[in-house]
């Protein structure tokens, strides 16, 4: 398991890093031999491709599925709702808001 100061694996099966505070979009880290360019800026505890994802690939994170990917996801990328699903809980998106709030 790699980490440095500012993204963490938690196991070596993951395919996600975790922020470890915020990090600018464009910054470079070295992590585990490869240098990983934030494409966007990342907030404290986010999830970061470490590795290519493609559609309906799971995510893992503490190597355990938390989801599948909805789109294509470069290293890099933050990994959140707008490009992967639950595959277990009812995910939350702008789109269902009116589901949540019962409309």
């Amino acid at each position: 398991m790699e980490s440095s100061d500012k993204l963490i694996r938690l196991d070596d099966m993951d395919n996600v890093l975790i922020a470890r505070c915020d990090i600018k979009k464009g910054e470079r880290i070295l992590i585990e031999n490869k240098e990983i360019e934030m494409k966007t800026d990342v907030k404290l505890g986010f999830k970061v491709a470490s590795k290519a994802i493609i559609p309906e690939e799971k995510i893992i994170k503490f190597r355990t599925p938390i989801g599948s990917a909805t789109m294509p996801v470069e290293i890099g990328d933050v990994v959140h709702v707008h490009n992967m699903k639950s595959d277990y809980s009812p995910t939350y998106t702008i789109q269902n808001q009116n589901e949540y709030e019962g409309h």
